[in-house]
């Protein structure tokens, strides 16, 4: 391409786009959408905008905003990564919630190799929520929560594959946190799933769920049933740093 096709496209760019014109004295594209997605975050939660309503068209947030159709583009992709609008044909962008399920994709991008030291990140989040918090869980925990508990840890026993038996793994200690009641904690511990698996199923076998992780389990079920405080968090705190050997830095 030419020289003189370049700078054409070029000109061309910035009669569409605006925020597209390079330092000196304008704001850079990247800031540029950055800013406007700020404004149109702004604009939804001042707004009184709520799930199910219409953001403003293409063209409307131009002229509000004084921005180019390229800046409003972008910044919808991002707002739509982001899981907080949606791009509907002939109806325009409207507002969702799908903030939590983004999240949890965007996590998962985090489980090629899990490192000792996402290791201990990782579990020492989980040792604020399963171990810190033992008052809640025992003021709050029900006969039926540890029935619950107990019928979970036993289908290990009977789990076919080791990914299998980390998915329930992973179900009982999610319901021992939602024995909290805290909505919030349960969906960010989810989030997390990948990762907490990877972590689970490090250097075990089905075999090895089915023993060791299965005693473990019911040895903490028998510490919460007994309302032995001190017992619940050495198991639970043992239970949680098992796996540290298995990785590397």
């Amino acid at each position: 391409m030419t020289d003189t096709s370049d700078r054409s496209l070029r000109e061309a760019s910035l009669e569409t786009d605006p925020e597209a014109r390079e330092p000196s004295g304008r704001t850079s594209r990247a800031s540029a959408v950055d800013d406007l997605v700020e404004h149109i975050r702004t604009l939804i939660s001042e707004g009184g905008l709520k799930v199910g309503d219409s953001l403003p068209t293409e063209k409307e947030l131009c002229e509000r905003f004084n921005t180019g159709r390229n800046t409003v583009r972008e910044a919808m992709r991002i707002l739509k990564t982001y899981g907080v609008v949606k791009v509907r044909p002939k109806v325009g962008a409207v507002i969702i919630d799908e903030r939590m399920a983004r999240a949890f994709d965007l996590f998962s991008f985090n489980t090629l190799e899990v490192s000792r030291e996402t290791f201990v990140d990782i579990q020492g989040f989980r040792s604020l929520l399963e171990v810190a918090s033992f008052e809640l869980l025992f003021d709050k925990v029900t006969p039926e929560d540890i029935a619950e508990l107990r019928q979970i840890n036993t289908e290990l026993l009977n789990a076919e594959t080791a990914v299998n038996a980390s998915e329930i793994d992973f179900r009982f200690h999610t319901r021992l946190v939602a024995v909290m009641g805290n909505k919030a904690i349960l969906d960010v511990y989810k989030i997390m799933k990948p990762v907490i698996v990877k972590i689970m199923m490090k250097a075990k076998t089905v075999q090895t769920f089915a023993t060791v992780t299965y005693s473990e389990h019911a040895e903490i079920l028998e510490t919460i049933e007994k309302r032995d405080r001190t017992a619940y968090q050495y198991k639970m705190k043992t239970h949680l740093d098992a796996g540290f050997r298995h990785f590397s830095d």
